[in-house]
């Protein structure tokens, strides 16, 4: 029988299973695995399926495939994960520097231990936030006009609307409806300088964090004054990042949280 070693991480509770050189670059058959692999009653259970290979300008590449098996081209809470696999991989002593190329682009990612031997904590440059398009759908939503809405980039597509509580929000119903989108709603505090976010990611559903989305957020978050801080806390269900604004240059957003490593299993493969 035929294996490959997986390891899983979570970022915040925002799971995910890394591989490394797997027999084929296919994106079909990696598609099918990342729908087997990660399904959680039949499969080892994740939000998403990365694979690791070298690459000649970075420290490796990175391909993310969510849970339904579509592409994405980038996830903040991913990366670090990716990233503590990488490093456990190499058996790099920490604090430890490293580029990683992903379909968004490369990006710099900075790891130093913790209390945890299980956990690091990880920067990532994220990149430059862009404005988007409202995506399809959109209008059809009926999003209450006096609402404040964000559609921006983070490598990937994300939609931020403003609300008062964010509990009181359904958004599995909402997140649903808008297939080709991340999208978060977000609301100020508790404290200041912080706000709180639920998010819907495209391709998996309702996670307990999301990275890109965090970035999002706190973007939309500091234009509508929601908050006035260099550096905004993100509170999630699965826990809280740090989100650093015009860093390290005007535009772009440092997203600082945990990867923790969950446990190694082989799994069959055709």
């Amino acid at each position: 029988m035929k294996t490959l070693t997986l390891t899983k991480h979570h970022g915040l509770g925002n799971d995910f299973l890394v591989a490394f050189h797997p027999p084929t670059a296919d994106d079909e058959v990696l598609a099918r695995w990342a729908r087997r692999w990660c399904e959680r009653r039949r499969g080892v259970g994740a939000d998403g399926l990365i694979i690791g290979e070298s690459a000649p300008d970075a420290s490796a590449q990175m391909a993310l495939f969510n849970a339904d098996g579509s592409r994405a081209e980038m996830s903040g809470n991913g990366i670090r994960c990716f990233a503590q696999a990488l490093a456990m991989r190499r058996e790099d002593t920490l604090p430890q520097a490293m580029t990683i190329m992903t379909d968004a682009g490369v990006r710099a990612v900075e790891l130093t231990p913790t209390e945890d031997p299980a956990t690091v904590l990880t920067a990532v440059d994220m990149g430059l936030v862009v404005e988007l398009d409202e995506p399809a759908g959109w209008t059809a939503l009926g999003s209450h006009p006096d609402r404040p809405v964000a559609h921006l980039g983070v490598g990937n597509p994300h939609t931020v609307v403003g609300v008062d509580d964010v509990n009181a929000v359904d958004l599995l119903y909402l997140g649903s409806r808008l297939a080709d989108v991340n999208l978060e709603i977000v609301e100020a505090g508790p404290q200041p300088g912080e706000v709180t976010m639920r998010v819907h990611e495209r391709g998996v559903g309702l996670t307990d964090a999301c990275g890109t989305g965090a970035c999002a957020a706190a973007v939309a978050a500091s234009r509508w004054g929601l908050v006035s801080a260099p550096e905004l806390v993100v509170h999630m269900p699965g826990g809280s990042a740090k989100v650093a604004l015009d860093r390290p240059a005007p535009g772009r957003v440092t997203l600082t949280g945990p990867a923790t490593y969950v446990g190694t299993i082989e799994v069959p493969y055709l």
